[in-house]
């Protein structure tokens, strides 16, 4: 019977994942076509991108599967099932989990730092004309190898750091340095993999701090504000190509007499007659606007789309509210900077944790709704993306357009969102830390406590209490996801300051957003530096 329950409590989880996965791989394929440039789309860049933010989302889908493992290896009452009485069943069941995240996330270093960048710079190699493919595929190993070298020197430091400093601080340096090589033998690859993806989680919460956080103030408030009429819009762009017309014959009268123009006037010149190619351009993309059906149908949804806007504001303060709540209790509770601001018990009510932990029983509704918070992430943060662009410090390299994203945008595209999914794992810690680590176990404190009977003899009785950081080792079982991500105390330091950040910036961009008016039916759609290829290939859309 142990047997048999043990097989049933496994396949139900890991049948949900499978199921999980098959929606993951149709919903990339659907939204990276949907930005794809249909000129310029590539067959390999399309499948890496693909493929790269399948992965990013799969490993995220890991998360629910090993809290419902670990949570259904007890019982309501704080004892361990029939099943998993025995300590090596349930590290068997939890190493299932461990090495589908070893597989994962070697292969997200294999997308990070080899497949995707030689795509990329393969691509940008193609652009010039007078190479030759052999040439091309040469040139972007070059360029990969140095991705390579830094995925080499991560897995060594993260295989050979030393966790823990020598317990005896009076001891001399000769005996440090002794202490320093046994670390270096003890450690293993478990490790070097741990070190290579906290790193990478580390520029995915610059990522998620800079592009989610303004994408989870500015994705709601344009739902909730609409756009502006397009008609309206129309008739002000028609006025402004009258003026600019106005202006380029006011120019060309001053030489009708065979004189020619000043410098100062021939610049002006050149810089009107560019803006009046531009106005005419949006005049092109507001008549295709204002003929397409859509538009009409898209303002009768208007209520809908403000309800949409009122909850995911809603939802974002919800993580806000959250997230600065964890936050605090470390501040006040934790063990210090050195532990990475661990905490033992649960000291503040966390509302996303309490959600989490009523859902978590009644499998999958957590489940849900850990895919639906991981997808909120990934549409606020294309969202800030698309209205920031992808920038290298003051250089903007990409803007991300709808149908008009070239291969090499893409790949940046999923790249940033790879990053930012892996940080979603920590953003879930910090969130909910209680569920994370522990799910919805419960352990048994054995407590004397008087009672009519006590006057015959002592009786005991236990008390039930949700498995916390203060608990028993033996009495509760952390997940892997906890174990692989907070290896290195240095790594969930940085991370606490990187939630106040994120809070900071939400707020930020909160006021930014409110102050900005509404935007343009045709937002993103015409800039200065498009070309007329691209302007045609939006209109064929």
């Amino acid at each position: 019977m142990a047997d048999v329950a043990l097989l049933s409590e496994s396949v139900l989880g890991w049948s949900i994942f499978g199921l999980v996965l098959l929606a993951i791989l149709a919903f990339c394929w659907i939204y990276i076509r949907k930005y794809q440039s249909r000129q310029e789309s590539e067959v390999i860049s399309t499948i890496t991108a693909i493929c790269a933010l399948a992965i990013a989302l799969i490993t995220s889908a890991l998360l629910p599967v090993d809290i419902f493992l670990v949570s259904y290896m007890k019982e309501s009452n704080g004892t361990y099932k029939e099943w998993a009485a025995s300590n090596v069943t349930r590290e068997q069941i939890e190493d299932t989990v461990l090495y589908g995240y070893y597989t994962l996330y070697s292969i997200i270093l294999f997308c990070v730092f080899l497949w995707i960048p030689f795509v990329y710079f393969y691509y940008e190699e193609k652009d010039d004309d007078n190479i030759n493919r052999c040439s091309q595929v040469k040139n972007a190993l070059k360029y990969t190898l140095g991705f390579m070298i830094v995925c080499t020197a991560l897995l060594l430091i993260g295989a050979f750091v030393p966790l823990e400093a020598p317990t005896n601080q009076n001891s001399t340096q000769w005996e440090k340095v002794q202490y320093l090589f046994e670390e270096l033998g003890s450690s293993h690859c478990l490790a070097a993999l741990s070190f290579s993806i906290s790193s990478l989680t580390l520029i995915g919460m610059l990522a998620v701090i800079t592009y989610t956080a303004y994408g989870m103030s500015i994705l709601p408030l344009n739902l909730i504000k609409g756009t502006r009429s397009v008609v309206y819009e129309r008739l002000e762009n028609t006025e402004d190509i009258e003026e600019v017309e106005q202006q380029i014959d006011n120019i060309k009268s001053k030489c009708t007499d065979g004189r020619p123009l000043s410098t100062r006037d021939r610049r002006s010149l050149q810089q009107l007659e560019e803006k009046l190619q531009l106005l005419r351009r949006r005049d092109r993309h507001l008549e295709t606007a204002e003929k397409n059906c859509c538009t009409t149908f898209c303002s009768a949804l208007r209520p809908l789309k403000i309800a949409i806007g009122v909850f995911f504001i809603l939802v974002a303060l919800l993580f806000i509210i959250a997230l600065f709540i964890s936050n605090l209790d470390k501040a006040l509770h934790s063990a210090g900077v050195n532990t990475g601001f661990i905490v033992f018990g649960t000291n503040f009510t966390n509302p996303l944790n309490e959600l989490l932990l009523a859902l978590q029983p009644v499998f999958p509704l957590d489940y849900i709704l850990i895919t639906v918070i991981t997808m909120y992430f990934v549409f606020t943060s294309v969202a800030g993306i698309r209205n920031m662009g992808i920038w290298f410090f003051w250089i903007r390299l990409y803007k991300i357009r709808r149908g008009r994203t070239r291969p090499q945008a893409l790949l940046f595209l999923c790249m940033i969102l790879l990053l930012i999914v892996l940080h979603t794992s920590y953003m879930m810690y910090s969130l909910a830390p209680q569920y994370v680590m522990y799910g919805s176990q419960k352990y048994l404190i054995q407590s004397k406590v008087p009672s009519i009977k006590a006057m015959q003899g002592n009786s005991t009785a236990g008390v039930i209490k949700n498995c916390d950081a203060d608990a028993p080792e033996d009495q509760c079982t952390i997940t892997r996801t906890y174990l692989f991500l907070h290896k290195f105390w240095f790594f969930s330091t940085i991370y606490y300051f990187g939630n106040w950040a994120f809070i900071a910036f939400f707020l930020i961009g909160l006021v930014v957003s409110c102050c900005k008016g509404k935007k343009s039916v045709i937002e993103g759609e015409v800039e200065e530096d498009d070309s007329d290829m691209s302007d045609d290939e939006f209109l064929q859309v």
